[in-house]
């Protein structure tokens, strides 16, 4: 029951980070926009060896059937030789050998066939994801130009209120320094008043 009730609450507790994730990245659109180009950053970069891994397979391909096709021109030679001399008991099971050849050749062909289509799906695939990349980098140029100018307008808004705060409270300052003199010198007049008396 214990256990039954931790994934219940792990559960809960994975849509509520979730949730939060979302909210956060709703609230930072930009961070989103990076979060997608590292995706596609990895999905490019995976894409990029599974082509060079297929291009390695295709070329070891075509240098299996290259061997096999020689392997059947010296059988086919053989079986020839072997006729011409009348070694039947030599031509057939040469024959034999030959046409299991011709077969794996053909298995062969038939796998670097699916390799090159492969290769050419891979290579569609890894063009689609360059070219979301380069429009999620636009996007992200765009955000950043966009959140540099608000941050540029803020701070002059920021600037020029304390530019005004600054002046205002100068200002203050000497009507303050007006008033504490006069003040001081109506004390000064009213002591000499009351010595007086």
């Amino acid at each position: 029951m214990s256990g039954v009730l931790a994934v219940g609450l792990f559960d809960d507790l994975s849509r509520f980070l979730e949730n939060r994730l979302e909210e956060f990245l709703r609230s930072n659109p930009h961070l989103e926009l990076e979060a997608l180009l590292e995706q596609l950053r990895e999905q490019e970069e995976d894409t990029l060896k599974l082509v060079a891994d297929l291009k390695l397979q295709e070329k070891r391909s075509q240098e299996e059937i290259l061997a096999t096709a020689q392997e059947i021109q010296r059988w086919h030679i053989r079986v020839q030789k072997a006729k011409d001399a009348g070694r039947q008991d030599l031509a057939t099971p040469a024959q034999e050998r030959e046409a299991a050849l011709l077969r794996e050749g053909n298995q062969r062909w038939g796998q670097m066939q699916g390799l090159k289509e492969r290769i050419t799906q891979s290579q569609e695939l890894l063009r689609k994801i360059q070219q979301r990349r380069q429009e999620v980098q636009a996007k992200a140029a765009e955000a950043q130009t966009v959140r540099a100018q608000a941050q540029a307008q803020q701070r002059l808004e920021t600037n020029g209120w304390s530019n005004q705060t600054s002046s205002y409270s100068s200002g203050f300052d000497d009507l303050e320094d007006k008033f504490r003199r006069w003040e001081t010198q109506d004390e000064l007049e009213q002591m000499k008043r009351n010595m007086g008396k």
